[in-house]
């Protein structure tokens, strides 16, 4: 995972750059989720994978599922990234990207996982909560993982609390083998 991060940043970076200069973040940020989510198609993937495939078949093909919806700089991308045989790294681009987006909004985004379905009461005082600890506007994705058992993973950025069930167990089997 390290790896692909290291790759995708410069990426990342000089889209930002772009995005920046034209006041463009928004439109970029539907682009790279866009063709983000057609390079991680299973097929695509193979496509990618496949050297008998040339890279400007791949773009063609993207452009093609993305229609309108990329634009002549987001088509030049995707042939820079196609020279450099980057296309694996489009999703961690655009990971990277909205990170960006959202320190230029002011933003954080926070990955909320639980057992089970909060409702919109609960979503709200967890916002609110986590807006008061790092002081800056929070937008939640909340993920349903029933192997959770219960309690709550809750990722911002490069931290993770892991208030879980299956959290607690793990620590306890560590100490017990310890």
């Amino acid at each position: 995972m390290a790896e692909i991060t290291t790759i995708a940043r410069p990426y990342a970076e000089a889209l930002a750059g772009l995005a920046r200069d034209a006041d463009s973040w928004k439109a970029w940020s539907d682009m790279l989720a866009l063709a983000g989510a057609v390079v991680a198609d299973a097929r695509v993937a193979d496509l990618i994978g496949n050297p008998a495939v040339p890279s400007g078949h791949v773009v063609e093909l993207i452009r093609n599922v993305c229609g309108e919806r990329l634009n002549a700089d987001g088509l030049n991308f995707l042939h820079v990234l196609g020279e450099n045989k980057r296309f694996p790294a489009l999703p961690e681009i655009a990971r990277l990207f909205d990170e960006m987006k959202a320190a230029q909004e002011g933003t954080l985004e926070a990955r909320v996982t639980t057992a089970f379905q909060l409702t919109d009461d609960q979503m709200a005082a967890l916002k609110a909560k986590l807006e008061s600890r790092f002081e800056r506007k929070i937008n939640i994705a909340q993920e349903v993982d029933t192997a959770l058992i219960g309690g709550v993973v809750i990722q911002v950025g490069d931290e993770v609390l892991d208030a879980s069930v299956r959290g607690k167990l793990g620590d306890l089997a560590a100490t017990l083998k310890a």
